[in-house]
């Protein structure tokens, strides 16, 4: 019986994700061949600090001293990219398809915003790309759509799509912290960056709700006009009301179609607390997608990590093993020109909403708010408005409330119509209640 040659692998970054998955080809190299039917076998790693002490031992002349000593050996068939960053990481992709190298990526940033050039190249060059690495880690969303889906027009998708944020949040609900104290202890234990800026105001969570877009309706969004929230602005006091009524806080990227077009977001957003996606706690992810045969489907598990990530990228490894065919064609597919239908701005969002404002209790300040909502056609749903000791003078009240469905144009405009009443003493605050 012929012996399949191997599946020779060269690894670009050995961080977190790639020293997982030197790990997983090393520690599980017997199952990976069974499943592939080829060895898979790590040629080359590439690092920027090959002297750097590390929880894995490669062996002899692995280590690679340039990105060119990978590109000129005709006997590497795959890249693996999990350097990060969009420029040099996008440089030496391009660099590998051109050297008739098949690429493997978890770079949602790269797919997000060059998507479109990285395939167009791919396609010249008649080389794959996969990805399933790029979103919500270790949950195997990117095949589920392409795939397990794929007899479905996808018409709906909300995902939990950043561990940092989902962390924090809970330890804001569970253990009443405020967001510095959280942001603090997600990064003594790794979940953060020294600097979280990119998750924690919803730009990650932005570039993979595009990729997502993309795989589920032949969306191209542009990650800069996704309407976009993050949870650095988030206070304690909104967290402690929303409970109060029934609902947790999540992070969600969210994205719809109907017959008039595209609409999506990032925003914090109030789940009732009995929803699947308002108990997904700690760094975990999770995604629903809604399609037009299957109803509701739910997947969650380790959106981060070194191993869950890791995961992924394996499994695109044996799938580029046992069917190279499968990823060039979705690779020829994908990122075209196709038309798609319209993106719709974020006003044309349609939601219900949670309304807090900080006003002057005296008679009459429900009267002025009610009027000015109704003016723009908001319609109240419900109103908390705590008492306050009758002798106080000049006090201050804390008034919430929940509308019914609305325009987020029409009521984005209450909410500036709303700050200019004198009896509103702060900024209005308001979220987005999701089903």
């Amino acid at each position: 019986m012929p012996v399949n040659p191997p599946l020779n692998i060269a690894l670009l970054g050995l961080g977190t994700v790639g020293t997982g998955v030197a790990q997983i080809l090393t520690d599980s190299a017997a199952l990976l061949e069974h499943r592939a039917g080829r060895h898979l076998k790590l040629r080359k790693v590439l690092t920027k600090n090959p002297a750097k002490s590390r929880d894995i031992t490669l062996l002899p002349g692995v280590l690679a001293s340039n990105l060119q000593e990978i590109l000129q050996d005709p006997s590497i068939d795959a890249v693996v990219e999990v350097a990060g960053g969009t420029t040099w990481a996008f440089d030496a992709i391009v660099a590998a398809l051109e050297a008739g190298k098949d690429v493997v990526t978890a770079n949602k940033a790269i797919l997000a915003t060059r998507g479109a050039e990285l395939f167009s190249i791919a396609r010249k060059y008649q080389r794959c790309v996969a990805f399933e690495a790029s979103v919500a880690g270790g949950i195997p969303i990117i095949g589920a759509i392409q795939r397990g889906l794929a007899g479905n027009t996808i018409v709906a998708i909300q995902g939990i799509l950043n561990g940092t944020c989902n962390y924090i949040l809970t330890r804001m609900t569970d253990d009443l912290l405020d967001y510095p104290t959280a942001l603090r202890g997600a990064q003594d234990l790794g979940f953060a960056e020294s600097d979280p800026t990119l998750d924690v105001n919803g730009t990650d969570a932005a570039h993979k709700l595009a990729v997502l877009a993309h795989l589920a309706m032949d969306a191209t969004l542009d990650v800069e006009a996704i309407s976009r929230r993050g949870i650095d602005t988030l206070a304690p006091l909104d967290i402690h009301f929303a409970s109060e009524l029934g609902y947790s806080i999540r992070l969600l990227a969210e994205i719809w179609s109907d017959p008039a077009g595209i609409t999506s977001h990032v925003s914090p957003v109030l789940l009732k607390k009995n929803t699947p996606l308002a108990q997904v706690r700690g760094a975990f992810n999770a995604v629903r997608v809604i399609g037009d045969s299957v109803g509701e489907t739910l997947f969650y598990g380790a959106g981060a990590g070194r191993k869950p990530t890791a995961s992924a990228v394996v499994s695109d490894l044996v799938e580029l093993a046992v069917s190279r065919n499968g990823l060039l064609a979705a690779t020829n597919r994908l990122w075209t020109q196709n038309p798609s239908a319209p993106c719709l701005p974020p006003e044309k969002l349609r939601s219900r909403y949670y309304l807090r404002l900080h006003v002057v209790d005296r008679p009459g300040v429900m009267a002025e708010v009610s009027g000015v909502l109704a003016s723009h056609e908001i319609s109240i749903a419900s109103v908390i408005q705590h008492e306050t000791p009758t002798d106080a003078a000049n006090s201050q009240v804390h008034m919430v409330i929940m509308t019914h469905l609305a325009s987020a144009g029409r009521f984005l405009n209450a909410i500036n119509a709303l700050n200019q009443l004198t009896c509103v003493l702060a900024q209005a605050v308001h979220y987005p209640v999701g089903e």
